[in-house]
């Protein structure tokens, strides 16, 4: 997108008066907005930090980069996911962000423990901690 915006600046400004031209005011509100997200992908970046799991001693307690199985106390369905960061969370894929309210529940528990957790949508659910 990057390259296409600074060439739809470029037509833009070919149009002559900048100040009453739409399509120049859109292309650079659109390449500000390109800017700071590269700016905010280089931060994280920046101080992104690779944790091996298969190297974390087992301390029997949820953490981040545990995985765990959890059952559903009222309709004993069963799931298991994987506490990780931010950006790689994918529900679909059993991954869980860190900051979610599933993992936040979590995090500290141990095997036989359960939580309550209060999902956004305001529902409350009752899980047990099966393995970790």
């Amino acid at each position: 997108d990057r390259p296409n915006v600074i060439k739809a600046i470029a037509e833009a400004r070919a149009h002559g008066d900048l100040s009453e031209n739409a399509e120049y005011h859109a292309a650079r509100e659109q390449q500000g907005f390109i800017e700071g997200r590269i700016q905010e992908l280089e931060g994280k970046l920046g101080n992104a930090e690779i944790i091996d799991v298969t190297s974390m001693e087992p301390t029997g307690k949820v953490i981040f980069g545990s995985t765990i199985d959890l059952e559903d106390e009222d309709n004993g369905a069963k799931v298991t996911y994987q506490i990780v960061g931010e950006d790689e969370a994918d529900i679909k894929a059993g991954r869980i962000s860190v900051g979610s309210p599933i993992a936040r529940a979590l995090v500290g528990k141990s095997q036989g423990d359960a939580v309550q957790v209060s999902t956004p949508g305001g529902q409350l659910r009752d899980l047990a901690v099966r393995y970790v």
